[in-house]
């Protein structure tokens, strides 16, 4: 099937390539579009949860009390109590444009204490914007943005203006990743060029994976802007579309072009070369990029928005990626050819290229002309995913066929070390505290950070983040202000105030001593909930607090079902392309160790705060719980990504040979390149989009390369030969019945050599 797409291909090479310029051109214009019809509001927080109910039900009966916009005003001269200080003030709020700013609170205007600091220098100005959703409030506040000086009053009264809130946080944050995004693009391109080029010894080999991932990235806005039509997709899916369109369409690229280069030399034609290039590599790539998109599918079964947008992302630019690497990159080398070497470097390079490229490549580059693979008449069993000549013995000629070895003389101390301290890496993460990502996020210059911590530092605590409780059907003012009672008496709460009333329904405002994210504010929220309501009332328990209690909750109850979709999904692709039960369960062990170590160093480096300065970042104390499941999606589906790149040259010399030890040296020697430079070029991408200025998305990228690193070096290259030396046959092994079912449906069925005849 594989061989008979590619002659295909080959004969409709200038038809596809002419549908693919087309579809980036219509990409180009169309689909980046997608970046004005991503949703930058709350996405973190379940639609269904009783969190949202509250502010859903409070705004219709209260009217909207979020503080959109917060001005910071501070004067080291004038206390606020100072009429001076309120008439500069009121002077700056009326300066503001009235149809953006529909509402805005003072301390003068509500009487409330908490809009006073401590040294009664400081207050700020609470107001809400025009805009029904949180996107039309982004546009009013980007509309009236230079409007807001950084001073209020005249120059001799020396008070100062700050910016910050919800809507001006989310817009910097939104503002950052744009540019972290364009910024990293432009750089990336050329580094990975470069890298390229030296790989390959070629320019014009060089540019084809880069051509596929920029095609990729396009491909996937275009599915994105789509999917905005029926659903909201978050904005920072932009983030794992570029990265994974990019990342892996070079992976991609990079094993298809390296085959073809090989098949050039063993086949009379190109076509032919293209044949077995599709049939061989491009069968790799297409379980890959199912497992990888498995992996990533399961983000779409939490309710918050922003990981169902991430599994959105990440699954259109998985299957983008595999359709372009299968057709339209093949059609390229179709009409390419023998150019596909043209604008070689110097020889020098070319040299080091071609030696480093031999340790990477399906064929080694010295198999002469004419010499057939398994699966032609040469004898042999059938290629897996990809194939190795019968009888070359130049793996073991190898430094990965050498280590491998030595590695397997000593199997029991070997992974007895790794896995202890991959193991002893983890410990930190059980230790891990949650919290939400706010404008703690930012920068530290950013003026909405600062206006958030002087909030948190300097006012009442949490006087901007109150738990809100909306209690309906209310007659009887005894009953409320016996329910009130109980609030009050719960540790931690320092007072209740009634915020707001419309007929039977009233706003109760919780105040309390802990941080807003700390565990104990978050079993303040479950005791208010567990509160028995006044009779014939209603109770719904909000706010910052009660989003993240809810979120919590969500993704508590849905990871157990994301972990089993993954782990049987991972378990019946690998069986199926490789016909055991136990390699499914090792890899899926292996990768729960990887990805153990790997949350391990990210609570070590972001909770704790180690190495913050040479990240720079701050650390806030805690973990946006959605970050190590979004990990947990993209880690587990690369790993397999690798391990499949592994297990079928393992596989394939194995039923070449019988030989189990022998096997897992040849097949190391073969892919240990592969997946270190696979590694190495997506460990660029993501260094790049990870030097993002946000907290959270560093996060995102050192995690990823933290993995990476562990996953290509320690596990692939050490643990899996020990391990795979430990279980000798058992290996392989699988009931009666499944190896009846692999022999007929398995991915390694057999696929002929093309049946011209190849001259010598």
């Amino acid at each position: 099937m594989f061989e008979a797409w590619g002659r295909g291909i080959y004969r409709t090479r200038r038809l596809t390539l002419v549908i693919a310029l087309l579809f980036a051109v219509g990409a180009g214009v169309w689909g980046t579009g997608v970046f004005g019809k991503l949703d930058s509001g709350n996405t973190f927080t379940p639609p269904n949860s009783q969190s949202n109910a509250e502010s859903t039900l409070a705004a219709s009966l209260f009217g909207r009390n979020s503080a959109d916009v917060v001005v910071l005003f501070h004067s080291a001269a004038h206390p606020v109590a100072d009429p001076v200080y309120r008439q500069a003030v009121t002077g700056y709020l009326a300066d503001l444009p009235a149809n953006e700013v529909t509402k805005s609170a003072t301390y003068w205007t509500s009487g409330q204490p908490s809009l006073v600091s401590a040294d009664r220098h400081s207050t700020y100005a609470v107001l809400q914007l025009a805009g029904g959703t949180d996107q039309a409030r982004e546009t009013a506040y980007k509309a009236i943005k230079a409007d807001f000086k950084t001073a209020a009053g005249t120059p001799g009264d020396g008070i100062t203006a700050q910016v910050g809130g919800y809507t001006a946080t989310e817009v910097a944050i939104n503002d950052a990743v744009g540019a972290n995004i364009a910024r990293a693009e432009s750089i990336s391109f050329p580094v990975l060029l470069i890298l390229l080029v030296i790989i390959f010894g070629s320019v014009v080999a060089a540019s084809a994976p880069l051509l596929l991932g920029g095609l990729a990235i396009l491909g996937a806005f275009t599915v994105l802007r789509l999917l905005t039509l029926v659903t909201t997709v978050s904005i920072y899916s932009e983030n794992i579309t570029t990265i994974l369109g990019l990342g892996l369409g070079i992976d991609y690229g990079l094993f298809i072009v390296t085959r073809f280069r090989e098949e050039l030399r063993r086949q009379k034609n190109v076509e032919l070369a293209v044949a077995r290039t599709v049939a061989t590599a491009g069968r790799t790539v297409l379980v890959s990029g199912v497992t990888v998109a498995l992996a990533l599918s399961s983000l779409m079964l939490f309710q918050p928005v922003f990981l169902r947008s991430m599994g959105y992302g990440g699954v259109a630019t998985v299957a983008v990626d595999v359709i372009a690497a299968l057709t339209v990159l093949p059609a390229l080398l179709a009409v390419l050819g023998h150019r596909v070497n043209a604008l070689a470097v110097r020889k020098g390079i070319r040299k080091n290229a071609r030696k480093s490229m031999s340790d990477i490549t399906a064929f080694p580059s010295d198999v002469p002309r004419g010499v057939r693979g398994p699966g032609g008449t040469g004898g042999g069993s059938p290629p897996c995913l990809g194939t190795v000549p019968p009888g070359d013995n130049s793996e073991s000629e190898g430094g990965f066929y050498r280590l491998a070895r030595a590695v397997m003389r000593r199997p029991v101390a070997i992974a007895s070390v790794i896995v202890i301290v991959l193991l002893a890496l983890g410990t930190p993460f059980l230790r891990i505290s949650w919290g939400s990502a706010d404008a703690n996020s930012l920068p530290t210059t950013s003026a909405a950070r600062q206006v958030q911590e002087a909030l948190t530092n300097e006012f009442p605590a949490n006087s901007t983040n109150p738990i809100e409780a909306v209690v309906t059907g209310v007659t009887n003012p005894a009953q409320l202000a016996a329910y009130t009672a109980k609030i009050t008496a719960i540790p931690g709460v320092t007072g209740v105030e009634t915020t707001a009333r419309h007929g039977t329904g009233v706003r109760l405002d919780v105040g309390y001593t802990p941080q807003p994210d700390s565990p104990q504010a978050r079993q303040i929220v479950t005791s208010i909930r567990a509160l028995a309501p006044p009779p014939h009332a209603g109770v719904l328990v909000g706010g910052t607090t009660a989003m993240l209690v809810d979120e919590l909750s969500s993704l508590g109850g849905t990871l157990p079902w994301m972990a089993l979709v993954t782990a049987l999904a991972t378990f019946v692709l690998l069986f199926l392309a490789f016909g055991s039960v136990v390699l499914p369960i090792k890899a899926i062990v292996m990768n729960i160790l990887s990805l153990s170590a790997t949350f391990g160093v990210i609570v070590w480096v972001f909770q704790w705060g180690h190495l913050s300065g040479l990240l720079g970042f701050t650390a806030t104390g805690s973990i946006d719980p959605t970050m190590p499941i979004l990990l947990l999606a993209i880690i587990f589906g690369l790993s397999m990504d690798y391990e499949v790149f592994l297990l079928s040259r393992i596989r394939e010399r194995y039923d070449e040979t019988g030989d189990n030890t022998e096997a897992v040296a040849a097949g190391l020697q073969r892919t240990g390149g592969l997946i270190t430079s696979l590694a190495l070029l997506l460990i660029v991408v993501v260094a790049f989009f990870s030097a993002s200025s946000i907290t959270f998305l560093k996060l995102l990228g050192v995690g990823m390369i933290v993995a990476l690193l562990v996953d290509a070096t320690v596990v692939r290259i050490l643990l899996v030969p020990a391990t795979m030396r430990l279980l000798g046959r058992a290996n392989w092994w699988a009931p009666g019945p499944l190896r009846r079912l692999y022999s007929r449906y398995g991915l390694s069925e057999a696929e002929q050599e093309p049946s011209a005849p190849v001259q010598v």
